[in-house]
């Protein structure tokens, strides 16, 4: 076997019982002695993808400082390719690429800016007319996590006028290797996506971005997920990868990216929320949430309830009705109006804009996302869409008028988008998940200009920037982030980064967010002050090692991960996992049962030669006793290591307790979340089911 092979075998097998899927495939990972280094065996899953304003909102301005090491940054972005004519990849200005780079370009112009492209598609079924053979995007959705990353500042860019400004990347100076293992139908392979994590590692990248995640969330085994597998690979390397948490929220459990080795990040809003006004005929005005931008002439239109319109004829009542379920509404009740409805599914208004004029709807779910839905579709507070069906009871004409969307400040942000996915880890619940959070909601970046840029079929809609929300969004931003500092610490491991973007995070509120930690890990990045964090949490392939043995991983599935000696020479411990030298603390304990835990960690001083930490709890509970021992360290040289453990003991009541440890030395405030929440036996008894 040459050395690729050597990391990662694909096996096809035709599955005739499943029509939709004509390939299932095993992933073994194969050492050089064969067969008998299979680590594990697991479908070829599916996965799917999970900007003006949102570097100012978190501090990077355009005229921070930067160095020119920032140029030989290479950021490997795995998603569905990338547009290279767009004016965020001109490469006007770069040089050659850094001599470090090994990659290429298949079937692709690269230029300087875009340096590598390639594509993947181990069962060589394209399906889409127009997906590209090639690592162009059709989708749209990496060219916009890629320019959010190291776009070039672009002048007044802007979604039909809305969100305008100057579209940037957080390193715009970085070069960007595209590796795309996904389609225009949005889905990617296990396969191709370990094939793109192989290339990515060989070609050269210095930070891994991949805003993909699974279907449905790993509970069981952090190497029968893709992500966790390739990231371990590219830590072994040096390569930090910075991972979307899922867009599956709010529930907890949810969280898809679970590797202590890798960065999970969570999505939060922006202080600038884009609105859409709806005025009723008695003059009332509603905000609601949408991106709106076709040109308005303020008409008024009879307003409609969806439950007062059945489709009789076709079997369905106004039960069904008022959810607008696709076919369920009366195609003649509402021609020519505005539809109130309770729900709305995208099968359904892709039928009502043939005749309706607009389209309402309430959700007990507040929405923070401004969809762009190629219609007038507003998204309503539940109680604002329970005003509006009373003025429809009792006006004998009622009416409403749709205005074009605009922008309004929003003043609680950061807040964590409901779409997001929580923690608990539930793999190993005392790593903590997610680890940090980055803005992810109403993003304007580069586009595929032959992408459609609203959710409706057959949209020929053409924009060169547009603006999404998700998981996938937030992930670039902590991605740049990670580069930024890369480029003045060349030299810092993964963890070292890792550490440095959560220790100096923003903290953000539990009252905006009742999951708390579970929402947003140790806070909103802060990439200028992660520049100097005072002190880091370092960790290397041995400590993961050491904590995948505690996990129960033996010797031989250990050394089929690492291809080196490895091995766990002690018997497994309870799989806590309280000694991985993480810059975050999670315990989970049985409720009214008193107990006493002790973490161990070691901190490594990266700020002045000489100074001196003080401990610092901030402990809320009073059942709950925390104690840092020793609770001053003093240091004496840059890169000096120290050692201490926190010991948390007590009883727990049902509520989770948030706490924070800073190491303070008057110039640096080093914060670690602290979270001790109830152990649940399932997911299901979290959720009180």
């Amino acid at each position: 076997m040459n050395e690729r092979s050597t990391l990662c075998t694909w096996v096809i097998f035709p599955k005739a019982s499943n029509p939709r899927n004509h390939f299932t495939s095993l992933c073994f990972e194969i050492s050089p002695a064969g067969l008998d280094g299979v680590v594990s065996v697991f479908p070829n899953k599916r996965n799917e993808l999970q900007t003006t304003r949102s570097w100012d909102f978190v501090g990077l301005s355009e005229c921070v400082k930067r160095r020119s090491a920032e140029s030989d940054i290479i950021v490997g972005v795995i998603d569905t390719g990338i547009w290279p004519e767009s004016d965020s990849f001109n490469d006007e200005g770069f040089g050659p690429p850094p001599q470090k780079w090994k990659g290429s370009c298949n079937n692709f112009p690269c230029n300087n800016k875009i340096i590598g492209a390639k594509y993947f598609r181990t069962s060589h079924s394209y399906g889409e007319e127009d997906d590209f053979i090639s690592p162009r995007d059709s989708n749209g959705h990496g060219t916009h996590c890629a320019s959010i990353v190291g776009g070039n500042p672009v002048e007044f860019a802007s979604f039909f006028g809305l969100a305008s400004g100057t579209a940037r990347g957080g390193v715009p100076s970085a070069r960007i290797a595209v590796y795309k293992p996904c389609w225009s139908s949005g889905y990617c392979d296990d396969a191709d996506i370990l094939q793109a994590f192989v290339e990515a590692i060989e070609d050269g990248v210095d930070i891994i971005s991949i805003s993909i995640g699974p279907t449905y969330v790993q509970y069981n085994d952090y190497f029968n997920d893709i992500n966790a597998i390739g990231a371990f690979h590219a830590m072994k390397k040096g390569i930090l990868t910075s991972t979307s948490a899922g867009n599956s929220g709010p529930e907890y459990y949810t969280i898809s990216k679970n590797a202590p080795w890798a960065l999970s990040v969570a999505a939060t809003t922006i202080d600038r929320r884009i609105l859409t006004s709806v005025r009723l005929g008695d003059g009332t005005v509603y905000q609601g949430v949408s991106v709106d931008i076709f040109d308005p002439n303020y008409e008024s239109y009879p307003l409609i309830y969806a439950g007062n319109a059945p489709n009789i004829v076709g079997g369905y009542n106004s039960s069904i009705s008022r959810l607008c379920q696709e076919n369920s509404l009366d195609k003649n009740l509402v021609k020519g109006k505005i539809v109130l409805c309770d729900g709305l599914q995208e099968s359904s208004y892709v039928g009502l804009v043939s005749g309706a004029a607009g389209i309402l709807y309430r959700s007990l779910v507040p929405k923070d996302v401004a969809f762009t839905y190629g219609w007038s579709v507003v998204h309503l507070r539940h109680i604002d869409g329970a005003r509006i069906h009373s003025y429809i009871s009792r006006s004998s004409n009622p009416t409403a008028t749709i205005f074009k969307s605009h922008e309004d400040e929003d003043s609680e942000a950061p807040y964590i988008a409901q779409f997001s996915s929580r923690g608990p880890n539930a793999i190993t619940p005392n790593i903590l998940k997610p680890d940090l959070a980055a803005p992810g909601v109403d993003i304007l970046a580069a586009w595929s200009p032959i992408s459609p840029v609203f959710n409706v079929r057959g949209d020929i809609g053409v924009a060169e920037y547009s603006i999404m929300s998700g998981t996938s969004m937030a992930c670039p931003h902590a991605t740049a982030a990670a580069a930024y500092i890369k480029s003045f610490h060349p030299n810092w491991s993964p963890a070292s980064i890792k550490s440095a973007l959560m220790t100096t995070a923003t903290p953000m509120s539990p009252l905006l967010n009742p999951e708390a930690e579970f929402a947003y890990g140790a806070g909103q990045i802060n990439p200028m002050k992660a520049l100097n964090p005072g002190l880091v949490y370092d960790a290397n392939e041995s400590d993961y090692v050491n904590f995948l043995c505690s996990q129960g991983y033996d010797t031989k599935n250990l050394q089929t991960i690492t291809n080196d000696d490895s091995s766990c020479t002690q018997q497994p411990n309870d799989g806590m996992g309280l000694d991985l030298n993480l810059p975050s603390f999670a315990l989970s304990m049985y409720t009214s049962i008193p107990f006493s835990s002790t973490f161990h960690r070691t901190v490594t001083n990266v700020g002045a030669n000489t100074s001196i930490y003080k401990a610092r709890l901030n402990v809320p509970s009073s059942s709950l006793k925390l104690k840092v021992e020793p609770d001053v360290m003093s240091f004496s040289y840059v890169g000096e290591k120290k050692s201490f453990t926190l010991v948390i003991e007590g009883t727990l009541d049902v509520e989770t307790v948030s706490c924070s440890l800073i190491w303070d030395d008057e110039t640096f405030q080093v914060r670690s979340p602290i979270v001790v929440f109830p152990l649940f036996t399932s997911k299901e008894e979290s959720e009180g089911e």
